[in-house]
């Protein structure tokens, strides 16, 4: 299974639509919150409110894939200090095993006590020092492991 994992794109169509073209082949695509674009603009993402949207998206939506279950939210709920520790709990009280989540505009992927935990980073403006980046997520069919790739750029 190949899932498109995007957030804070800020209103920037020209990003979501070369990723559209560039992966036809994706099982899913998730935005992580903060598209700033009404949903009829972009049904092919499932997407999670952010605290710059306005518009009708759910505050956090759970997936059941096979092998996983997945939790999306945008994480601006969560204080700063131990943000992770909290997504952890969080997930692990609604039985998931991956949290997808944006708003720090930061790249990050690490299992954490044996939650796979991914923010995508941001396709408008990273605040790490590295480019702006969207994820890869592939979930083997078979086993159920999972790899994660970072496009930058």
């Amino acid at each position: 299974m190949k899932i498109i994992v995007v957030s804070d794109s800020h209103g920037i169509r020209s990003k979501l639509d070369k990723i559209l073209e560039m992966h036809r082949d994706a099982d899913l695509f998730l935005h992580c919150g903060d598209i700033c674009l009404d949903s009829y603009e972009y049904p092919q993402f499932i997407t999670v409110t952010g605290n710059n949207d306005y518009y009708d998206y759910p505050s956090e939506i759970i997936l059941n894939l096979p092998h996983h279950k997945l939790i999306m939210f945008h994480s601006h709920m969560f204080g700063y200090f131990n943000r992770d520790k909290q997504m952890v709990k969080k997930a692990k009280s609604k039985g998931c095993d991956i949290v997808c989540y944006g708003h720090t505009h930061i790249a990050d992927y690490r299992v954490i006590d044996g939650v796979h935990v991914l923010n995508p980073g941001s396709l408008q403006m990273s605040r790490d020092g590295r480019d702006t980046s969207y994820a890869i997520m592939h979930v083997d069919d078979t086993s159920g492991e999972i790899e994660v790739e970072f496009i930058f750029g």
